[in-house]
């Protein structure tokens, strides 16, 4: 050990006294800083290319009637091209590295309220759309970066605990509380996205409009692939259901895996496409998947502990709204995008409207602790698997 390792603190093992000398990388290869020491990874720099070849790369390969990023990237504020990324390349980044709700979705609810270390979140069932998206996407030559960018974003409108908090908030606002039009035209409106990314996330539900991209349909469906394949598995791993369970059409047609389930309606999806140029499944594959939605309904979603479960996480969220609707000054107006909370009084339609975008906004642990914080809320009446450090 030299004396500048010693320097660097002695009480160091030699891993961490080896991870920190590489503070200022290598340049023994040149005036180039490289990462490791015996780097000879090297590329012909005349095959790279920026943003606008790129496009032109994309009007060769893309099939006809995919979504080109050149013409596109229309914004509400206007933005000049990045030099190398597509406009949505850029949507995607956004989504990733500036939506903090894309980030709380690691501690919001897809079916299990505080999930076991392997069940889901709304996080990885955002990233397990984007995987089955991108791969019909990928194989029938649409484009990838918008397929992406709309399945990273599609469910950044969910308040804590699932669809639970749309029935919560939906007596507060005209209209209901759809999580699909909610993501795109209030948690996403800061990021200034391209139309066609909103579009596909305001629209992925299956009972909202068809999006207007091909690339926005692939999301819709995988969605439905993705969340019926991975809400039985975390069932079955929480012994709630059994494969035995599966009705013999599911078990015939797909298999009672999630890898063979996804298997099969990843490829009826890629099959209708290269057949008949429509997004869809097959009709006998399509049976299946509803068949298989329909087990999950009755048997998970709609079992008499999850009912339970959402009554009580509405009655939660419905008595936050109200006590952050009275109490405007308590709600955080710069973090929600406002100057402030001087003149807006309290019970009116617009703190009521900034309330419930602030319930929201919040992750299920977050909510549980503002309702104990500020309602008293008995720890009793909270659903089971709640960990509040009791």
């Amino acid at each position: 050990m030299s004396k500048s390792d010693e320097a660097i603190n002695p009480v160091l093992s030699e891993r961490a006294i080896a991870w920190a000398a590489t503070m200022e990388g290598n340049t023994a290869g040149g005036s180039v800083v490289r990462a490791h020491s015996d780097s000879r990874a090297s590329i012909s720099a005349s095959e790279i290319v920026g943003r606008e070849a790129r496009e032109d790369a994309e009007q060769a390969w893309l099939a006809d009637g995919a979504t080109l990023s050149r013409g596109a990237g229309n914004r509400s504020i206007e933005e000049e091209p990045d030099s190398d990324r597509t406009c949505f390349e850029r949507d995607r980044d956004r989504i990733l590295h500036e939506a903090t709700a894309f980030r709380r979705l690691s501690g919001k609810t897809q079916v299990f309220i505080f999930p076991e270390d392997h069940q889901r979140t709304r996080l990885t069932h955002a990233l397990e759309v984007a995987q089955v998206a991108t791969s019909i996407s990928r194989a029938c030559r649409l484009n990838v970066a918008l397929t992406e960018a709309i399945a990273l974003g599609h469910d950044c409108g969910h308040g804590p605990f699932g669809h639970a908090s749309e029935d919560a908030f939906a007596p507060y606002l005209e209209g209901g509380y759809d999580h699909a039009v909610w993501g795109a035209d209030v948690v996403l409106a800061p990021l200034n996205l391209c139309i066609e990314t909103l579009d596909g996330v305001r629209n992925h539900s299956w009972s909202r409009p068809a999006p207007m991209t091909p690339e926005g349909e692939v999301v819709s469906w995988a969605d439905r692939i993705a969340y019926v394949c991975h809400d039985f598995e975390d069932a079955v791993e929480a012994g709630i259901v059994s494969p035995s369970m599966l009705p013999e059409l599911v078990r015939s047609k797909c298999g009672d895996t999630r890898s063979s389930q996804l298997h099969t309606f990843i490829n009826a999806v890629t099959s209708a496409i290269r057949s008949t140029g429509q997004i869809g499944m097959a009709q006998p594959i399509a049976e299946a998947l509803s068949a298989f939605r329909a087990f999950n309904y009755q048997n998970i979603y709609m079992r008499p502990a999850s009912v339970a479960q959402g009554e009580s996480v509405s009655r939660l969220l419905r008595a936050l709204v109200e006590f952050y609707a009275d109490r405007p000054n308590r709600l955080p107006f710069e973090e929600l995008g406002h100057a402030g909370h001087e003149g807006v009084s309290a019970g009116s339609d617009y703190a009521l409207r900034e309330a419930v975008t602030y319930v929201a906004g919040m992750t299920d642990r977050f909510a549980f602790a503002q309702a104990r914080s500020h309602l008293g809320w008995d720890l009793a009446s909270t659903p089971a698997g709640v960990d509040l450090g009791r």
